[in-house]
This record gives structure tokens, C-alpha cells and sequence, in this order.
């Protein structure tokens, strides 16, 4: 490791050439390569991880609120060790810090696709024979008979699976993996920013900071891409016979590859740990980085005259010391009055921005129909490049206008307001419940008629009533499944299979065929409008976020810096990552119409949502907190 003081002579040359070959230089350029790496894996991982809610919901049998746990779980690995990583790092050597912790996310990414290896193949209900060569089914409707046929690839021994549930939840391996995710992760922001903005020019710092941020936002492209890709692929593939699946990924009982990508994102997480470990301690300042600070910059700092102190991180590490003033430094740091309005304030904002963007991809799937891959995609390639953009644009804006701390703060808020007032449209873009007999109409097909699962059109045949297994008939309305909409006879196979004498279907040849139907043309009439808007308001509320970010930075002492940036990450992700996701799952909760069942009974993941009501709860409960937040910065 070479020491600061060597690399000082040859960064302070008054040769040009020479400055633009120094150590100094290649250093923090190989630096800004290997953290913009680390943020795109741990972006990646991170989006990917949103991308595989319903896929995790539906294999594991879990509500929303439950999926919120899982993946407020990453915040709470922050929350074990996030303060005491901020602060001791600080003084020790951040880049190995840093690639310790990409280890640690690699290791904990691959924990998260272990339960595919172990809990067996996915099985759903369904009244279709899987065999593409049996020549007979099973009568949909046997007449005194409560029990549906099961295809014999979705089918075990009941018992021998309730007894292998029973030792174990499968999502405790998610939870514990993404718990060990938050760990990980801790270091590279508070760590990484610092050590850039201690080593750069002061100009270009919030230049830096926006590239790196930027390059963040585009990993949750790849990682939403790769959710795309993997939730096509059946979660079974290789294992069982396509022939035979009689869903699609448009079907609430569709469950792609979720294990895949969680693969691949581990082994992208451990390849951004490798450049840190050829990283030094420290660099050498450049020859114009300024030793004293602009008066306006100072005005912001409490007790400081001009901070003619200044940090060194060579000085040797004493952890007794270290652990002896780091209560006294918190203190110090909380009566900074600008950086507690801000820490207050961006709770309020994340808790909005988490809820918003955990269930995003399933309110596009629930709300306009599509399936989870389309979903996915869309937000990888068009939301999530307007984030990027919108970050990018922050920050070369701060760059070219010089804009003050007062100037970020006022453009935080201008970018604030203009995006709450866009959202207000979002109540507008809505569209009616699919129509399903029963639940969201009567088998008459009237809105107005009370709606019971049973009529006297299929009370012959005496069916389960929690089951899940829809046709759609020839009249246009979905029925729970072929039982219910008194099919006796059927014939084909697979998604070819169509049912026949459905005496609930009063029209036509009274059949149905396999899946819901798709007959919602209101809702694909206003997708492409509601699409557009979300670009707009999500480029506009992202503008704000570079400023805002050298806000928080600017306003405190350099000596604090890399304490305050991860105070500021624990209390955001303790009172917001955390809570967020599980508080929005249990309100989308309160939307379920009909509950799927797991096999060994009990209530498993929903499989059809009150759209009107899930789409007043979702932005309702995105606006309030985003109100506070713009009250917060006036």
C-alpha cells in the first residue's frame, strides 16, 4: 500500500500531463468504476428481488403483508450493523470494508434460491389431465362429489407434503438470505460516498455522486429485464413435462423461475468484490482541493469556524477511543438543525418511494391485467430509465447552474411538488373488476344481484368452494373453476382442454375453455396513458434526488461525513424500508376478493384483487406521506 504522502508530490505537479497521469488520479478513476460495479449488483439484486413478489407469493402460499416482511428484512441486516459500519469504517481501510460486504450479499443472494432445491416441485390445483396421452378425463362435475381431480404432476401424498411444510417455511431461507443481503450492502453507500467526496475536487464531487447514482438506477433495469426472462420460464423447467402445465404467466397460479435469477445476480454481486481488495486506504488530495470551505457552505455547520481542522483517515485506528466519542459525535451530528429536517423529511419521502415501488410491477399485473413478465419488463425499460435520467439530470444541473444549498434545497422542492401534482391523474386512470361469477358478479352476470358461489345452476354438483382453478365461459364471465360453472364432460388436454354442458353457461354450445377471460378493454385502452404519466412524475420526483443528496452532505462537518450518510440510511430504512413494505402489503391485503388455499389447508397468496378499491388505496396511501414530505421541505 503506498503511503498518502508519497502519491502528494507526484498528484501536486504543475505539469498538466503529469496531473493527468498521477496515482491520485488513476486511483479514483478505478474507484468510481469499482463502486458504480457494486452499485449495479446490489441494484440489481435489489430490483430483482421486487421483480419476484408474486412469484414468491404464490410459491410459498404467503399474503402481501407477509411478502413486505421478507423484503423489509434487507433493511433490517442494515439496521444490525449499519451505525457502527458508518462509523468505525470511516477510520479504517473502506475499500476492503467494501468488498467484504459485497461477499456477504453474494453469500446471502444464493441463500435466497436455496428453498427451490429443497421444497420439492410447485404443485397447483386444477381439473385437467396433464397426460397428453390419456384418452379420458375426469368428470368436472361428478354429481355428489366435492372434490376436484388433480393432475397427477401437481399431485403428492397429502400427507407427505403437509408433513414436510410442517417442519419448516420455505420463506424463512428468504428471509434469512435477504437479512444477510442488508448486512452486506450496509458499507458501500456510506463508506463509498465519503470516500469520494474526500478525495475529489469539490466540484466535481456532486458530479461523481451523480454518475455513481445513476449507474445505481440502471441495474434495477437489468434486475427488472432479468425478472422478465426468468418469470416466463416455468419454475419447474427441465423437471416436468410442458405439455402437461395448463396455466400461462397471465394465470394468478403461474409461478416462473424465480431460483434463476437470483443466481445470477449472486455471482455479479461477487465479481464487484474483486477490484476493492487493489484499492489504497486513502488518497492523496488533489493540488486544488480547497482546505477551507466556502462561508456559505460553513454558514450550514454548527460550531465551526471555518473548519480549519481537517479529517485525516491515516491516523491510527484506537477502537476504545473511537467507542468512547461515538455518542457524544451522534449528539453533535442530531443538533445540526438542517440535517434533522432533512432526515425527517426524506422518512416521510421513502416511506412513500418503498411503498410505491415494492408493489409497483403487482398493481400493474393486478390493476390492467398483464402478467408478471410484462410487467417486469416495462419497468426495467421504461420507468426505471426515467429515474435514471431524472438523477443524471440533477446532478449536471447542480453542476452547470453552481447551485447553493439553498438553491438544491428550493429545487428538491419544485421537482416535489410538480411530481405530487401529476400523481393526482393516477386516481383517474382506473378500470372496472374483471367480471367473475360470484365474486364481482352474479351468475346472471348483473353487477347489481347479490353474489354467492353457488347457484342453482351447479349446487348438483357439490363443489369446493376455495379453490382456484378458472374457465372462461362463452358468455364472456369467468367462473371459479369448471365445477362451479357446471361443466359435466371435457375433452383435449392441457390448455387445449375444453369443458362441455356447462349448465351455468346460458348461451352458445354452454362451454368454457382453461384461463380467465380477457375481455377488460377498458383497461387496455388507458395502460398506455397511465405508463406514460408514471414516466413523467417518476423523472420529475428523481430530478431532486442529486441535489438533495449533496444537501445532506454539504450541510455538516467533514469529520461526520461518513456517520451522517449512514445514520441517515439507518433511520431511513429502520422507520421507512422496513415498515413501508409490510404496511402497503397488509392494506393491498384488505383488496382480496377470493383467497387461494394452501394444501394443507389455511389461507395462501390472493388470487384476484378489488381493483377499484386496491387502486384508491395505493395512491391515497403514496400521496399522504408525499404531502408531508413537500410541507417538510417548505
Amino acid at each position: 500500500e503506498t503511503p498518502a504522502t508519497d502519491d502528494k508530490s507526484v498528484c501536486v505537479s504543475s505539469s498538466k500531463a503529469a496531473t493527468h497521469f498521477s496515482p491520485c488520479f488513476s486511483h479514483m478513476e478505478m474507484f468510481l468504476v469499482a463502486l458504480s460495479f457494486a452499485y449495479f449488483a446490489k441494484a440489481l439484486s435489489g430490483s430483482y428481488m421486487k421483480s419476484t413478489i408474486t412469484q414468491l407469493e404464490r410459491r410459498f402460499d404467503i399474503p402481501s403483508y407477509l411478502i413486505g416482511v421478507i423484503d423489509g428484512s434487507f433493511e433490517i441486516g442494515n439496521l444490525l450493523v449499519i451505525a457502527f459500519v458508518s462509523y468505525f469504517g470511516a477510520k479504517l481501510h473502506r475499500p476492503k470494508i467494501i468488498a467484504i460486504g459485497c461477499l456477504l450479499m453474494s453469500l446471502g443472494t444464493f441463500l435466497i434460491a436455496l428453498p427451490h432445491f429443497i421444497i420439492g416441485r410447485y404443485k397447483f390445483e386444477t381439473s385437467i389431465r396433464s397426460s397428453v396421452n390419456s384418452s379420458s378425463n375426469l368428470s368436472p362435475c361428478p354429481v355428489g362429489s366435492g372434490v376436484l381431480a388433480t393432475a397427477p404432476s401437481t399431485t403428492a401424498g397429502p400427507s407427505s407434503g403437509c408433513e414436510h411444510e410442517s417442519r419448516l417455511s420455505m420463506w424463512i431461507y428468504v428471509f434469512l438470505g435477504n437479512i444477510l443481503r442488508g448486512i452486506g450492502e450496509t458499507p458501500v453507500q456510506p463508506l463509498g460516498i465519503s470516500y469520494i467526496d474526500d478525495h475529489a475536487l469539490e466540484e466535481n464531487a456532486a458530479f461523481y455522486i451523480g454518475c455513481v447514482q445513476t449507474i445505481s438506477v440502471i441495474g434495477p433495469v437489468f434486475g427488472y429485464l432479468l425478472g422478465s426472462i426468468c418469470a416466463k420460464i416455468y419454475v419447474d423447467i427441465g423437471f416436468v413435462n410442458m405439455e402437461s402445465i395448463s396455466i400461462t404467466p397471465g394465470d394468478a397460479r403461474w409461478v416462473g423461475a424465480w431460483w434463476l435469477g437470483y443466481l445470477i445476480a449472486g455471482l455479479i454481486t461477487l465479481l464487484s468484490a474483486v477490484p476493492f481488495w487493489f484499492l489504497p486506504k486513502s488518497l492523496p488530495l488533489p493540488e486544488r482541493r480547497l482546505a477551507k470551505y466556502s462561508p456559505e457552505r460553513t454558514s450550514f455547520i454548527k460550531d465551526s469556524p471555518l473548519l480549519e481542522h481537517k479529517y485525516q483517515a491515516d491516523e491510527p485506528a484506537n477502537f476504545l477511543e473511537m467507542a468512547k466519542d461515538f455518542l457524544p459525535t451522534l449528539r453533535s451530528l442530531l443538533g445540526n438543525p438542517v440535517y434533522f429536517l432533512y432526515l425527517c423529511i426524506t422518512i416521510i419521502q421513502f416511506n412513500s418511494l418503498i411503498g410505491m415501488v415494492t408493489y409497483k410491477p403487482k398493481y400493474i399485473e393486478q390493476h390492467y391485467g398483464q402478467s408478471a413478465s410484462k410487467a417486469n419488463f416495462l419497468m426495467g425499460v421504461i420507468n426505471i430509465p426515467a429515474v435514471a435520467l431524472g438523477m443524471f439530470s440533477g446532478g449536471v444541473i447542480m453542476k452547470k447552474f453552481k447551485l447553493s444549498i439553498m438553491g438544491a434545497a428550493k429545487f428538491a422542492l419544485g421537482t416535489s411538488l410538480l411530481g405530487y401534482f401529476l400523481s393526482l391523474f393516477f386516481f383517474t386512470m382506473g378500470c372496472e373488476n374483471a367480471s367473475v361469477a360470484g365474486i364481482t358478479r352474479s351468475y346472471n352476470g348483473l353487477y347489481k344481484e347479490d353474489k354467492y358461489l353457488l347457484a342453482s345452476c351447479n349446487t348438483i354438483c357439490d363443489c369446493p368452494r376455495r379453490n382456484w382453478d378458472p374457465v372462461c365461459g362463452e358468455n364472456g364471465l369467468t367462473y371459479i373453476s369448471p365445477c362451479l360453472a357446471g361443466c359435466r364432460t371435457s375433452h383435449g388436454s392441457g390448455m387445449d382442454t375444453v369443458f362441455e354442458q356447462c349448465s351455468c353457461v346460458a348461451v352458445g354450445n354452454h362451454t368454457a375453455s382453461v384461463g380467465q377471460c380477457n375481455n377488460r378493454d377498458s383497461c387496455h385502452r388507458v395502460f398506455p396513458y397511465f405508463l406514460a404519466l408514471s414516466v413523467i412524475t417518476s423523472f420529475i420526483i428523481s430530478l431532486g434526488g442529486t441535489p438533495g443528496y449533496m444537501l445532506l452532505i454539504r450541510c455538516i462537518r467533514p469529520q461526520l461525513k461518513s456517520l451522517a450518510l449512514g445514520f441517515h440510511t439507518l433511520t431511513t430504512r429502520t422507520l421507512a424500508g422496513i415498515p413501508a413494505p409490510i404496511y402497503f402489503g397488509a392494506i393491498i391485503d384488505t383488496t382480496c376478493l377470493k383467497w387461494g388455499q394452501k394444501k394443507c389447508g389455511g389461507r395462501g397468496a390472493c388470487r384476484i384483487y378489488n381493483t377499484t378499491a386496491y387502486r384508491y388505496s395505493a395512491h391515497l396511501s403514496t400521496l399522504h406521506l408525499h404531502a408531508y414530505y413537500s410541507v417538510g421541505l417548505e
